[in-house]
């Protein structure tokens, strides 16, 4: 389960041990735009390059992970990130507010705003996604979708994607991501082990979608199926707190 996107590895130190940070194992192409709330984030720490996930959740509000920070620049409509598309809206991060309890070494709470310098423009290409109410949990057995451009469509394949890979993962119960820093009230267990699709290196911060919501923020995992999100129906007070209190 690779989560992290090529390009995480310098920091790798900072992760759970055996764990990534965010690639789509054992999926496919995303049908074009069919997806219009993602965002590709493009990242610089002291002259490195790295990239994640996100995705548009206010005019304003990327929300994405917390170990994807840097220098950040958002790329919304977006499909084939190596070709150019007049669908896309290229904007500066103004603002990056981490959880406040967010701990690098465990990657608990690994979740943050990004505030956008400028409105995003709803447009077809470009749209939000619902995040889930308080208390509305993502339940074993759900099945959900997971995308990126992390990496790959097959395991043995580790090459960046150019075009928006996803794949479908199903919500496990907690025992079966019985990792070490596994927290049940603030991780979500998701993957399909014994088929080998999951998440992984460089879809980091990108959303794990349930139905028509946002249930998790990929976050971290051994390089098996099944991979840890965070769980967003646990934070949806401090995301609109957060939001709304955001100064201009």
């Amino acid at each position: 389960m690779q989560l992290l996107v090529v390009g995480l590895l310098p920091w790798a130190f900072l992760l759970p041990p055996g764990g990534w940070a965010g690639e789509i194992i054992g999926g496919k192409e995303a049908k074009p735009h069919s997806r219009p709330y993602m965002a590709y984030l493009q990242m610089k720490r002291n002259n490195d390059h790295y990239t994640c996930g996100g995705f548009l959740v206010a005019k304003n509000f990327v929300l994405t992970a917390a170990h994807c920070w840097g220098e950040i620049t958002v790329t919304l409509g977006a499909h084939n990130i190596r070709k150019r598309e007049p669908s896309r809206q290229v904007i500066q991060v103004r603002r990056q507010i981490p959880h406040p309890q967010y701990d690098r070494e465990t990657l608990n709470n690994d979740i943050m705003l990004l505030q956008l310098a400028e409105p995003a423009k709803l447009d077809g290409w470009v749209e939000t996604i619902a995040l889930p109410c308080a208390g509305e949990e993502a339940e074993p057995g759900m099945v959900c979708r997971v995308a990126g451009w992390g990496c790959t469509i097959a395991t043995d394949h580790s090459s960046a994607a150019s075009a928006l890979q996803e794949v479908e993962v199903e919500v496990l119960a907690d025992a079966e991501c019985n990792y070490r820093n596994y927290v049940s009230s603030t991780m979500l267990c998701a993957g399909l082990p014994w088929k080998g699709k999951d998440s992984a290196k460089g879809d980091s911060g990108g959303p794990l979608v349930c139905g028509a919501k946002a249930q998790g923020i990929v976050s971290w995992g051994p390089d098996t199926p099944p991979g840890v999100y965070t769980r967003v129906s646990t934070y949806n007070k401090w995301i609109k707190d957060t939001m709304r209190g955001a100064y201009p």
